[in-house]
């Protein structure tokens, strides 16, 4: 199986070519990734917890699920992808906000992104693929935001940038998953 490519981006995001994803992992450069949350109807936040033997971060709880687009592909064609590919389901995403982040791993790792979020909404069960989630659970975003404080080291390092960085933002959803 060959190496997936990431996009590299400037700090416009503007396409400035394409890298193997570990090497851009290792060098640190600037590379276009999503991030995706769905809530439920009680405004929980559907967590994922990391498979075990993931590359870094294994076992470690975060957003919905994440990861990077493909050549060619929108942000939301890629959530879709990747909520499937992950957590078995797809829902109708919406863009929110985008930022950059730089986050170095204790492997020699260090993610570098520019991070588009998407929010979608979904009431039913995971069918979670194995081989990428461990686990999954709903949490209201209160109980995130004190376990986060109570135990950091359970949590991925770009979930904790982003949950702190934009929890006003997350936190004003509607109903429908729309801003209020």
């Amino acid at each position: 199986m060959t190496e997936e490519n990431v996009i590299l981006v400037n700090e416009k995001d503007e396409q400035i070519g394409l890298m193997p994803k570990m090497e851009a992992h290792v060098k640190g450069v600037l590379h276009r990734a999503f991030s995706v949350f769905v809530f439920n109807d009680d405004n929980e936040l559907m967590l994922q917890q990391r498979a075990l033997d993931k590359y870094h971060s294994p076992g470690l709880w975060t957003n919905t699920c994440c990861s990077h687009q493909r050549a060619g592909e929108t942000n939301i064609q890629a959530g879709k992808r990747r909520l499937q590919e992950e957590m078995g389901f797809v829902v109708d995403l919406q863009e929110s906000i985008s930022f950059i982040y730089k986050a170095p791993f204790e492997n020699g790792l260090t993610e570098h992104e520019y991070d588009h979020i998407l929010i979608g909404k979904y009431n039913d069960t995971p069918n979670i693929n194995m081989s990428e989630v461990a686990n999954w659970k709903w949490m209201p975003l209160e109980a995130v935001k004190e376990d986060m404080i109570l135990h950091p080291h359970l949590y991925t390092e770009w979930f904790k940038i982003i949950f702190e960085k934009f929890y006003q933002h997350i936190n004003i959803l509607d109903n429908e998953g729309n801003r209020k």
